[in-house]
């Protein structure tokens, strides 16, 4: 059955030469030839600043979040890419999803109000993958979003043959809608 994913792209540079998003085209193009529809979130080219104040925080988000918002609410399964930095999330990806989850966007008065939805979080690191501890996982769940499968991609910077290895396994996740 066909499913409607969003794909977030949380790389802060947007050089499309990283391999985050050979691996997000890889997924879309799979997604795609298995009959999904497919949104797209590039996280380096949304225009939002660092929130700083609770006020900020509780104001009406700007427009780009605002779409980003709609491609969430839109979707039942998201996935999340980006590269560990400092074993976490880049900063930019960090502040958007402060922006994101304002008051009355994944939680009110308790209520999950994102469930029903799945995830798939695929993180590129320089180090092994065995050394990744996700910390999306509080993130996601604390809006009801679950399961939430993870793919570690470590070594990111080794061979080619890996990284051919990764794309193909990625796209059938694509195809798969996982």
């Amino acid at each position: 059955m066909p499913r409607k994913i969003t794909v977030l792209e949380g790389h802060p540079d947007p050089d499309p030469g990283h391999f985050g998003y050979a691996l997000a085209d890889a997924y879309i193009d799979g997604a795609q030839e298995a009959g999904h529809e497919v949104r797209r979130i590039r996280v380096s080219e949304l225009d939002f600043a660092v929130l700083r104040t609770r006020v900020e925080w509780q104001a009406a988000p700007p427009p780009d979040i605002r779409a980003a918002q709609e491609a969430i609410v839109w979707a039942d399964h998201l996935v999340l890419l980006y590269p560990l930095w400092l074993s976490t999330m880049p900063a930019l990806l960090n502040a958007f999803w402060e922006h994101v989850f304002r008051p009355g966007f994944g939680t009110r008065d308790g209520q999950k109000l994102l469930a029903g939805r799945s995830a798939r979080v695929i993180v590129t690191m320089g180090m092994p993958a065995k050394f990744y501890h996700p910390p999306e996982r509080n993130l996601l769940g604390f809006t009801g979003i679950g399961p939430i499968e993870e793919t570690p991609i470590g070594d990111v910077d080794g061979d080619a043959s890996k990284r051919k290895a990764w794309l193909s396994e990625i796209a059938e996740l694509g195809r798969a809608g996982a």
